[in-house]
């Protein structure tokens, strides 16, 4: 169900790169307890307990098996989920454990009450990390970079011969709905598309580039 709803998001998506950034997602379910209230949890409480559709209880490590969320979030999550403040799922363990050790098994709580009809679940959605920042922008740095040799070799291709600062303008217009491209990295994709054979400088003027067909 999950997965449908993600590839339909791509197919919609036009000349971009789409990278889910699923510990930082949130989602409203309907649960029913003794009675019916909405749940504001994270992605990954999500799946958790949508797990417990087909299963009244759970192990660990089935969960970990069926989700495939990494082992500190899937922790963190349970043990929000398990917690004597919410206390929708309860451990075979003991709820004070700041751990959960392998042989835990988790039961879905049919008794949980709250006064509220929308519980909020708090305390999952984290910030990025400054490693997930790195990563992050290393994939759109990539990406752009691709994104600028594509708009230079159009640009060429269709004027043949181009002065530089004149190619630095088209390719920023035709990016500008997207990015703004910096003009040193554009220089830098041009000194590629050179160096493998898509452009060649003039051997009359420097500034002037010619498109090799």
């Amino acid at each position: 169900e999950i997965s449908a709803c993600l590839v339909g998001s791509e197919m919609c998506i036009r000349d971009r790169r789409l990278t889910w950034q699923t510990n930082m997602g949130t989602a409203e379910i309907r649960a029913f307890f003794t009675k019916k209230h909405e749940l504001n949890v994270s992605t990954y409480q999500m799946c958790i307990l949508l797990l417990f559709n087909s299963a009244p209880q759970m192990s660990y490590k089935e969960i970990l098996s069926a989700t495939g969320i990494p082992i500190p979030d899937l922790k963190r999550n349970l043990l929000t989920l398990s917690s004597p403040k919410y206390k929708i799922l309860v451990r075979s363990k003991n709820e004070q454990e700041k751990d959960i050790p392998e042989d835990d098994v988790f039961k879905f709580n049919d008794k949980f009450r709250s006064k509220l009809f929308r519980v909020k679940i708090l305390g999952v959605v984290q910030k990025e990390t400054v490693k997930q920042r790195t990563v992050t922008q290393q994939k759109i740095d990539e990406d752009r970079k691709h994104q600028i040799e594509a708009a230079i070799v159009r640009v060429m291709k269709a004027r043949k011969k181009m002065e530089h600062s004149n190619l630095i303008a088209e390719v920023t217009k035709q990016l500008q709905s997207r990015f703004r491209p910096n003009p040193i990295i554009i220089k830098k994709r041009i000194e590629s598309l050179i160096e493998r054979e898509y452009l060649e400088r003039s051997k009359t003027d420097r500034k002037m580039y010619q498109y090799l067909a």
